[in-house]
């Protein structure tokens, strides 16, 4: 039987080893959806902390396994370009221990190219034959944290491998726990998937929050103008606007893209615009507390403002590239004193290194600050408690909207008005 073979059949068997490097909120499922369903489970990070959990710090562990898994971060440098250094570790430590017949596949987020330059290419230059010692692979992590539809088992999975034997492979270690697995041609085309799906959105939350802004100027309601729009059965997909765009994807991955198609002399518009119109939007919520404020005769410096969860999403703790701290920062620095209340992102480390912390859920405490402001709008809270105890809230994802109340500016324009009673009335 050749290795081909072996390989598939172990994976099939659930003899195969697995290793997943990296711990994280894309690795950990994953890992643990492989040891349900049955296979013995090698997880490797190197943080200390997340060992405690599970699996180990000794990347000589992974000379047992028969699939490794690569779930590391590519996170931007600080001038805005890919760094790919997690990566190229997790080879390095793969390359250091490797063994005949061993599936390597790539999850992170990155640009296209990656697999070829960063798995194949260095371990092919150690001696190794593609397809007789080593398959490589590319799948994009799908991960969405806190959605409670979707999970690692049923959301489908985009793969692409080096060759068609590699994507074989590839294949049969992810059919083991992912329900729809989908071939793609190449690695090339996984890894760009993976940037058009997050590019797409990106652009059009762009597009949505300078309809904000334009809605705001010409005084037209832009939530009830999305209802509208959104009762067309064809042709539009729903896009809200808000303070800005958080989380690890959709703030980097067309910058990944955006480097990318430089380096063949194309120069992507969209992309450009899309992140400037999306970074100037925790600005545009300080503006909007300034004038929010000044109609009520304060101003925003020496005022006390009460920012309404930091996470970058609902019902989840991840600060990861999230709008509410640019608030924060962008707040402090016009002069105004500043706490934040999130019961599941607890803290955080600001610009200058500092250790910020949430203030307990107390809504009676409300009271004490000129102006709240709804940024991340977590279930846990209780929006009745919220209008009773503020004395001014700015509103920037429209949930206090039912109310009415003369307290709440939102984003977007217009008055709150109750379409039935105004027709009742007439």
């Amino acid at each position: 039987m050749n290795n081909f073979k072996k390989i598939k059949n172990s994976l099939n068997e659930k003899e195969a080893v697995i290793a997943v490097m990296g711990l994280g909120y894309v690795g950990l499922p994953l890992a643990i959806s492989f040891a349900e369903a049955g296979f013995q489970v090698i997880g490797f990070d190197p943080s200390e902390p997340k060992v405690t959990l599970v699996a180990t710090t000794d990347s000589e562990s992974l000379a047992k396994a028969d699939a490794i898994i690569i779930c590391v971060p590519t996170p931007l440098t600080k001038s805005y370009e890919p760094d790919i250094s997690y990566i190229v570790s997790a080879v390095d430590m793969i390359r250091a221990n490797m063994t005949p017949n061993t599936v390597v596949v790539l999850e992170s987020t990155t640009y296209p190219g990656t697999s070829k330059e960063l798995l194949y290419a260095p371990i092919e230059k150690d001696g190794w034959k593609l397809d007789e010692d080593f398959y490589v692979c590319y799948s994009p992590e799908r991960v969405d944290p806190g959605n409670k539809t979707y999970q690692t088992e049923n959301t489908p999975k985009v793969l692409g491998g080096m060759t068609p034997i590699s994507m074989q492979v590839g294949t049969a270690l992810y059919e083991q726990v992912i329900n729809h697995v989908v071939p793609v041609a190449s690695t090339e085309v996984a890894e760009m998937s993976k940037l058009l799906e997050n590019t797409f959105r990106s652009i059009n939350i762009a597009f949505i929050n300078e309809m904000s802004l334009l809605c705001e100027k010409l005084d037209i309601d832009v939530w009830e103008t999305i209802e509208a729009s959104s009762t067309k059965p064809f042709g539009f997909m729903r896009f809200n606007p808000g303070p800005g765009i958080g989380g690890h994807c959709i703030p980097l991955d067309p910058i990944y893209l955006s480097w990318k198609a430089k380096e063949v002399n194309f120069f992507s518009r969209f992309i450009e615009l899309a992140q400037e119109t999306n970074h100037q939007m925790p600005e545009h919520v300080v503006h909007k507390a300034m004038k929010t404020l000044n109609s009520k005769q304060k101003a925003l410096s020496g005022s006390r403002v009460l920012l309404l969860g930091m996470a970058y999403k609902e019902n989840i703790d991840d600060l990861r590239e999230s709008p509410s701290i640019s608030v924060y920062e962008n707040l402090v620095k016009a002069g105004a004193s500043v706490d934040f209340c999130d019961p599941l992102a607890t803290k955080y480390r600001d610009y200058d290194g500092t250790i910020q912390e949430t203030i307990p859920l107390d809504y009676s405490s409300f009271a004490s600050y000129d102006l709240v402001i709804m940024l991340t709008c977590h279930d846990l809270f209780d929006k009745e408690q919220i209008l009773a105890n503020s004395a001014l809230i700015l509103d920037t994802k429209n949930v206090m909207s039912s109310f009415g109340s003369s307290k709440v500016t939102r984003f977007g324009g217009g008055p709150v008005i109750d379409v039935e009673k105004s027709l009742m009335a007439q």
